[in-house]
């Protein structure tokens, strides 16, 4: 399974691919940040944000997209602009004819970490280590990106084979 997982922002939208299965080593396919100037028009910045995602799904050919969901914080402009990438990532997803799942970001950190309340450093030691990287990736939008896409791998997984049970259990029709 290949996933990009995107960490949505409008500002830095980090992106990360990572392909594997559950219990194997994961590979990572590649990384990045997408920037976009606070100066610019906001039609402009999701423009911005729309080529650079529909890049990266060309360049990687994802089988899925995830996204971290967003999630209530005090600071309204900085909810906006994090959903408002979202917006665009699950758009671009659903265009290329990709399936877009959520997570939470204490969902990523735990299936990494092993902790919902892992810190940034701890999310991205953590990532380097399941994807054998020697260096860190940055900024820290980049890392979270292949958090989110590690989350996927592991838990899109065990989804999977529920999905499976349930409709096995059910029998045909």
């Amino acid at each position: 399974m290949r996933v990009l997982g995107v960490d949505p922002g409008l500002t830095r939208c980090g992106f990360g691919v990572v392909e594997g299965t559950a219990g194997r080593p994961l590979t990572e396919i590649g990384h990045g940040v997408i920037c976009t100037s606070p100066a610019e028009d906001l039609g402009l910045r999701l423009l911005a944000l729309a080529a650079g995602l529909r890049s990266a799904i060309g360049e990687h050919r994802p089988h899925v997209v995830a996204v971290e969901r967003v999630f209530s914080q005090h600071n309204v402009r900085t909810v906006m602009g994090t959903a408002q990438a979202s917006g665009v990532a699950i758009l671009v997803a659903a265009t290329a004819g990709l399936p877009v799942v959520l997570h939470t970001p204490s969902e990523v950190k735990a299936a990494v970490t092993g902790s919902g309340r892992a810190d940034k450093a701890q999310v991205t030691a953590m990532v380097m280590r399941l994807l054998k990287l020697s260096v860190a990736p940055a900024p820290a939008d980049a890392a979270d990106a292949l958090a989110l896409a590690i989350c996927h791998v592991w838990r899109g997984a065990a989804q999977d084979r529920l999905d499976r049970a349930l409709s096995a259990s059910r029998g045909p029709g």
